[in-house]
């Protein structure tokens, strides 16, 4: 149905009569038609209920095996779909004349997507469209050759997520007063949660700055706020059309409520158990489970990127969203005596699903050694270059990569691509130099890996859980019966199958050789696993490394007296 990919500027004019009438007739019951029979196309829909377009939009789609014509269903959806905007109470004015459909977007994963006009603006700007050249997964795509996903269409697979969610709430529970202004910023702020992502996803706030800015605490949420923000400055018609936005009460604040969304947990909100937050009031707390659950971990979010990456590393998704929309409410808790979303009781291995395929994604892909080796050295070539290339902020400022942050329109030309690392430039020498061992494969060897506690030590750590630490993460979720779909209640793992892990956690440690030279490589495998055995830790890679040193005599220089690998 190619009708569906762009939207249609309507002459009423163009329409045949007679197909206006053959539709008027198929839409509408004898009462209906008699009343609106002699009415053109165009003034038919205004007249019409907004609940009654769903079952109309199926009619149409149904006329176009009937009639075996897109025309007049082109141009019935476009009117449709003006109208409903109308119905809707969006904003009509002159700066949105020219917009008479929801846009649709043909995504990979979750079919054709309708979105707001509002956030076909948004998408449309740079700030937003740099997300195009921000891999979603880094240095994975030199692990699996099918993972080229980036931020941009994940953020619009969470907006899109977002709004299904709080539509499926408000269908299912009127009484929540869910209106289509918390709708809209619900599907504002999951488009724009990954705003401040910097170049490689998270490569770039784990990895990279923790070693360029060692005294600083620095989170991309932060950059997402300060880019969204940035982009309302430079799009002041996005800015009033929010601005002036109705409100669910006087009290609220759109902007407010976004960027909260976008931010997650206020830091105040985890001492106090006073409502914390701004753009919405306390009788609204569901909403704020949405996008970034604080909670339990359990939001659209991960649904996306679950869904996303699976689908392009080749891995199977357990998980089903879908299922989980279907069998969740909105209960008031008496613990904290606030409204949260609860999924029924049966859906408890659902959950855990989830949870376990975020676990195998870290493990199978996230975390997967080359990976890691390929994630390294490009940290490493950043680092080599980081005073080396600088952008153009405010007022003719220049910022390095690791200060860009600080100038969001230094950080909005901050992305993946960098074409000054393909230039002949001497001083980005060794920068480039570690980039072509990428290119050739000549990746850091791993010595070796080996299984940890709660290990406190200068090495890289690799943590794989389920999302809550060392909890069972479904622990942190709430359920309902049928029974009682009113009362919300905690589930035990026990409860659920004696199957299911005893432990949710579990740290590793990896050590990777540099240097091309490998003459010391063999010495230092050695030296590691008699490391690895006086610490009591694990070997877990390397056939070679799995026996344990035969005597002390063997060993040739320090081993129980070292506590630190460089």
């Amino acid at each position: 149905m190619e009708f569906f990919s762009q939207p249609f500027i309507v002459s009423p004019d163009l329409v045949p009569e007679h197909l206006q009438m053959e539709f008027i007739e198929f839409q509408c019951d004898t009462e209906l038609r008699r009343k609106f029979v002699s009415l053109p196309l165009r003034d038919f829909y205004p007249n019409v209920s907004l609940q009654r377009y769903p079952q109309m939009r199926k009619n149409a789609q149904l006329m176009l095996s009937l009639f075996g014509s897109t025309y007049i269903c082109e141009q019935t959806f476009s009117l449709m779909n003006l109208n409903e905007i109308k119905l809707r109470g969006t904003r009509t004015d002159s700066h949105w004349q020219d917009i008479l459909t929801l846009s649709v977007f043909n995504d990979s994963i979750h079919g054709h997507v309708e979105l707001h006009p509002l956030l076909v603006q948004i998408i449309d700007t740079p700030q937003f469209q740099r997300l195009r050249y921000i891999k979603q997964f880094s240095g994975g795509y030199f692990v699996y050759p099918g993972a080229s996903h980036n931020r941009f269409e994940h953020s619009i697979g969470v907006a899109y997520l977002a709004g299904l969610q709080a539509k499926t709430l408000r269908e299912n529970q009127p009484d929540l007063e869910i209106t289509d202004e918390d709708i809209l910023c619900v599907e504002i702020a999951g488009l724009c949660h990954d705003l401040g992502h910097g170049p490689f996803s998270h490569l770039f706030d784990q990895m990279f700055m923790p070693q360029a800015c060692k005294n600083e605490e620095w989170k991309h949420e932060d950059a997402s706020v300060k880019m969204f923000e940035y982009l309302l400055e430079k799009n002041k018609d996005i800015q009033k059309y929010l601005t002036e936005m109705k409100k669910p009460r006087d009290e609220d604040d759109n902007l407010v409520f976004i960027k909260e969304l976008i931010f997650g947990e206020t830091k105040s909100e985890v001492v106090s158990s006073r409502w914390q937050y701004k753009g919405r009031g306390e009788d609204k707390s569901f909403l704020y489970e949405i996008v970034s659950n604080k909670q339990n971990g359990i939001d659209v979010d991960k649904f996306d990127y679950f869904a996303r990456d699976c689908h392009y590393l080749g891995l199977k998704n357990n998980f089903d969203h879908m299922r989980y929309f279907k069998f969740t409410r909105v209960i008031e808790v008496e613990t904290d005596e606030r409204k949260h979303i609860c999924s029924r009781d049966k859906e408890a291995d659902n959950l855990y699903d989830l949870f376990y395929t975020r676990n195998r994604l870290h493990r199978r892909a996230c975390q997967h050694r080359v990976k890691m080796s390929v994630d390294i050295m490009i940290k490493d070539a950043l680092l080599k270059a980081n005073n080396l290339i600088q952008f153009e902020g405010r007022d003719e400022q220049f910022f390095t990569i690791s200060k860009a942050k600080n100038d969001m329109e230094a950080y909005t030309q901050l992305t993946g691509h960098r074409p000054e690392l393909e230039s002949s430039s001497s001083e980005l020498k060794q920068a480039k130099n570690i980039l072509k061992r990428i290119m050739r494969r000549d990746l850091y060897k791993l010595v070796g890996e080996a299984k940890v506690g709660h290990f406190n030590n200068s090495l890289y750590c690799i943590t794989y859980d389920y999302g809550k630490g060392d909890k069972d993460p479904v622990g942190c979720c709430y359920f309902y019966n049928k029974h009682e779909p009113q009362k919300a209640f905690h589930i035990t793992r026990q409860q659920v199958s004696n199957f299911l892990p005893d432990c949710f956690w579990e740290q590793t440690i990896r050590l990777y050789w540099k240097s091309k030279d490998e003459t010391h490589l063999d010495a230092v495998v050695r030296e590691f696993k008699v490391w690895c055995y006086d610490n009591g830790f694990q070997v877990i890679f390397r056939p070679a490394m799995l026996e344990p040193p035969q005597d002390g005599a063997q060993h040739q220089g320090p081993s129980r007296k070292r506590q630190k690998v460089n």
